[in-house]
């Protein structure tokens, strides 16, 4: 079994490692919009009953359009961490994987986990035939780096001469829908696309996420997830809000980002990359670093690979800023 991977979050192991009850944290480990959105209003049938088909069939519904899928419904998960677990199985036993990294370090446990051999690559050039399934994350966690279109259309249809697969991972696209694939790729046979739901909106506890792909993958996953998957409430709010105005939610996130930014400049820090929902820093002494914005009760998320990578998610406000613009400051390198 494969070490446990360390991800954001985790206020609690640093309250008791560093001090202080976990609510006294400034919290800037994760890349989710600190200002969750208001939980439109859930039936009460939604609680009592068993999701039933009408919640399924409008949550995937609103995901469609709200996607740009065109005939394709996307199918709801319990969060596309869980269906990464189910990747291995779109492929045959021991085959050869391409991962562009570094990423999201669950893929490369997923497959290693199933005795899949692992190739991590830089560039989509390195990608070859004998590589069945490719993972590409699209804007890509913890950099930033994002694909043209044009470039992962053309490697799609490459794959496709060899029927492989290729995913691609668009967890942090809903703030940058331009550069989503569905719209172009949405029907390739070959094509998976994962959203994650609960990071624009706020709502990461809710644990939703969709996919995007072929109808017979999509059945596939459905049959591997088993019945009820997905929660009644967690379906009725994916149709409300998928159908709601989202230019409020994606300014404001827009208005956090650049604080941000502004922080980390002010503070001296050399950003190297990021999103609009967190900002990926280069610092010499990076654990040094990590520890006395620990002792300050802020935390950001380090990395075992890059020892000299720090992750800032966004504060809630200017005073969350300025909290962490005075940690920086009283840093003594």
């Amino acid at each position: 079994m494969n070490a446990p991977i360390v991800h954001g979050g985790g206020i609690t192991a640093a309250a008791l490692l560093y001090g202080g009850q976990p609510e006294d944290w400034l919290d800037l480990s994760t890349g989710i919009n600190p200002h969750p959105v208001a939980v439109p209003e859930i039936s009460v049938r939604a609680w009592h009953r068993l999701p039933d088909a009408y919640l399924v069939a409008a949550a995937r519904e609103a995901a469609r359009d709200y996607y740009r899928s065109g005939t394709l419904l996307p199918l709801p998960v319990p969060g596309t961490q869980s269906v990464i677990q189910l990747l291995p199985r779109l492929v045959r036993a021991g085959a050869r994987i391409a991962i562009l990294g570094p990423t999201y370090g669950e893929y490369q446990r997923a497959f290693a986990s199933s005795g899949h051999a692992i190739d991590m690559v830089a560039s989509l050039e390195e990608i070859d035939q004998r590589h069945a399934l490719v993972v590409v994350v699209n804007p890509n966690n913890p950099d930033g780096r994002t694909f043209e279109i044009a470039r992962l259309s053309a490697l799609a249809k490459r794959m496709a001469t060899w029927d492989g697969v290729l995913v691609v991972d668009e967890a942090f696209g809903d703030s940058e829908p331009q550069n989503s694939i569905v719209p172009e790729l949405a029907g390739s046979a070959n094509v998976v696309v994962f959203r994650s739901f609960g990071k624009f909106f706020g709502l990461a506890g809710l644990r939703l996420g969709f996919i995007i792909a072929p109808s017979e993958v999509l059945d596939r996953f459905e049959g591997w997830l088993g019945p009820w998957a997905v929660s009644g409430p967690a379906l009725s709010v994916a149709a409300s809000l998928l159908r709601s105005d989202t230019t409020a939610i994606s300014q404001a996130i827009t208005e956090r980002s650049l604080a941000l930014r502004r922080t980390l400049e002010a503070g001296s820090l050399k950003i190297a990359g990021g999103t609009r929902l967190f900002s990926l820093v280069e610092h010499n002494v990076a654990d040094r670093l990590h520890a006395h914005l620990c002792q300050s009760r802020i935390l950001v998320r380090k990395f075992d690979y890059a020892p000299n990578w720090l992750r800032f998610g966004l504060a809630a406000d200017a005073a969350g800023d300025a909290r962490l613009l005075e940690a920086l400051q009283s840093y003594d390198a």
